[in-house]
């Protein structure tokens, strides 16, 4: 074995980062879920994309919430139609509901 390839092993992993807008202005997206901050749960909607040198930022609003937020793309998922407030609620109350 030689010296190139124990130093190749002994580096980290490098996982490559998507320096691509996967979202566009209008869309709908989900924040996940993060031990660094509290967000209002729900669906947000795509108002701005911003300028970054790495992985794409966007700006973000709730409607429960009277600021945008900030994300990185890593942070969103896209929204489906059972991603709703009132869809979770019902999902929730099927699945508990005691009867």
């Amino acid at each position: 074995m030689s010296t190139a390839d124990v130093l190749l092993r002994a580096s980290p992993a490098v996982r490559p980062t998507s320096t691509t807008p996967v979202f566009k202005i209008g869309d709908s997206v989900l924040l996940k879920p993060s031990f660094q901050y509290a967000s209002a749960d729900g669906v947000y909607r795509i108002t701005a994309l911003m300028p970054s040198d790495g992985q794409p930022q966007y700006r973000i609003r709730n409607e429960e919430e009277r600021y945008e937020r900030v994300a990185q793309q890593d942070s969103l998922e896209r929204a489906t139609a059972s991603s709703s407030p009132s869809n979770r609620a019902m999902l929730i109350k099927r699945t508990f509901a005691r009867g």
